[in-house]
């Protein structure tokens, strides 16, 4: 079902630069039409601008592995058993680069493999009501027993481990709550839906 309203039913009165580092935060005055009919009154939001990214799933539909990233990730420190989390695959996406070239790049970066293939799945929004960061979602072909090890920029502090596990673990790990970061259940589930189709490939 899509929305009956579209970009010209929102009246963008300013956007304000509120910080500017490795990320940007904007100030958004707006107004919208309403369900019931009419203007909304001049609304203010804050919008973390971190710019758009890609996730990649390595799997080796072979051996029905999945390779999975632990990294640290300060902000959970508060809310976490543990800020170390087992993820996907991620990176940001520069100006410049194509959406498929960082999933390549990050996959080589933070894994070390090579893929096979790389297929997109979807795109999504990460964090709508605070964030206009949009992640593409794509699974790659790997062989899982080639990775391993350490890796990760020195220069960005990136300090990744590499595990291998299978698909009914890593599925069963969302399920316990285990990986409870967005990106990576979303990941897994969609793979736990559609292995079976790729395996037939």
């Amino acid at each position: 079902m899509n929305s009956t309203f579209k970009r010209d039913d929102v009246e963008l009165l300013s956007k304000k630069p509120l910080y500017k580092g490795f990320f940007k935060m904007e100030e958004y005055r707006f107004k919208h039409r309403l369900f019931a009919g009419g203007w909304s009154d001049v609304v203010t939001r804050e919008v973390f601008e971190r710019g758009n990214a890609v996730v990649v799933l390595p799997y080796d539909p072979v051996m029905d592995q999945v390779v999975l990233i632990e990294q640290i990730r300060i902000p959970v420190l508060e809310n976490a058993k543990t800020p170390w989390l087992l993820e996907l695959v991620a990176g940001m996406i520069d100006n410049g680069q194509t959406s498929m070239d960082v999933a390549h790049r990050e996959l080589l970066e933070e894994t070390g493999l090579t893929a096979k293939s790389v297929t997109q799945v979807n795109q999504y929004f990460s964090s709508p009501g605070g964030t206009s960061e949009r992640f593409d979602f794509y699974w790659a072909n790997v062989t899982a027993a080639d990775a391993d090890g350490v890796h990760g920029l020195a220069d960005e502090h990136e300090d990744i481990r590499v595990h291998v596990v299978s698909r009914e673990q890593a599925y069963q790990m969302v399920v316990d709550g285990q990986i409870d970061n967005a990106s990576t259940v979303i990941g897994l589930l969609w793979l736990q839906l559609n292995y079976q189709n790729i395996v037939k490939q």
